[in-house]
């Protein structure tokens, strides 16, 4: 069976890396060292440092193993090296037109990236998913649980995602 790919910005992948650098080289040797010493204390079943430490390494080794799968799955799409194009796909910068009149720039990038205030959705929301393979000067129509929307595609872009 094949893992389904993970689809990340070049920032994106970056965070993950650095997410696991500093669970692996600083975080979990910590957490090590306090359980040790708590360890060396005599009873653990009373020994709060001891109780908390373990909870945290076990909390700790499951992130890692995740960013580890995360990242070994990871397909990095970087947008300033796709072809110039006015269709939008994975990482494309686009400019809409909502029906209330409301200019809106979303930026479609990775389910470990989305950022609510900086307009990032993931390529697998409702939005995302109604935009894909629409082109600049499109209308797409997107289905909400109250109503549906009409939304017009004002520019497309391939440009860095910060």
């Amino acid at each position: 069976m094949s893992e389904q790919k993970i689809y990340l910005t070049p920032k994106g992948h970056q965070a993950l890396k650095d997410e696991l650098y500093q669970l692996v080289h600083k975080e979990r040797p910590e957490i090590v060292q306090i359980v040790n010493w708590a360890a060396s204390n005599g009873d653990r079943s009373e020994n709060g440092d001891y109780l908390y430490g373990k909870r945290r390494m076990r909390e700790i080794d499951r992130r890692i193993r995740f960013l580890t799968k995360r990242l070994e799955n990871a397909q990095v799409v970087d947008p300033e090296t796709r072809e110039a194009t006015d269709q939008i796909f994975f990482s494309a910068t686009v400019t809409l037109l909502r029906a209330n009149g409301d200019e809106q720039t979303v930026r479609i990038v990775g389910e470990d990236e989305i950022d609510v205030h900086q307009n990032k959705i993931s390529w697998k929301s409702p939005l995302a998913r109604a935009l894909i393979k629409a082109r600049e000067g499109d209308v797409v129509w997107l289905n909400t649980p109250t109503a549906r929307e009409e939304i017009e595609i004002l520019e497309v872009q391939y440009i860095k995602i910060d």
